[in-house]
């Protein structure tokens, strides 16, 4: 078994539980990058939800999410993205995502959000 803090090759992001998402929001003014770490389900959905809606009422230039270390995304989590995207637009902003894991990029691709998203 794992302890807190570890990852093993397929494993859990570092510092997170099965089951947790932690949200990092960085950057000044009017760029900021989320940095994903965990899983972005149903019950994890309303962190992010609520970093977004904070952040597109400051009318954002650039938000970028960091999906590198997301270890699962449901479409709950889906959703709140999409959401988000349209709300840092309504603003005259714009939403990227960049590195997402091969899982995730997959269901971006299935999803058809590999064409609504910027994705680096």
């Amino acid at each position: 078994m794992l302890s807190k803090g570890m990852q093993s090759g397929g494993g859990w992001p570092t510092g997170v539980n099965p089951g947790e998402l932690r949200v990092v929001v960085s950057g000044a003014e009017r760029t900021f990058e989320i940095h994903l770490v965990g899983e972005l389900d149903m019950s994890t959905a309303p962190q992010l939800r609520e970093r977004l809606s904070g952040l597109a009422t400051d009318g954002p230039n650039q938000v970028t999410v960091d999906l590198s270390e997301l270890s699962f995304v449901d479409s709950t989590g889906l959703s709140v993205l999409i959401t988000g995207l349209k709300q840092v637009r309504q603003q005259g902003g714009d939403m990227a995502l960049r590195s997402p894991t091969p899982s995730t990029r997959r269901v971006l691709e299935i999803t058809g959000l590999t064409e609504v998203f910027a994705i680096s």
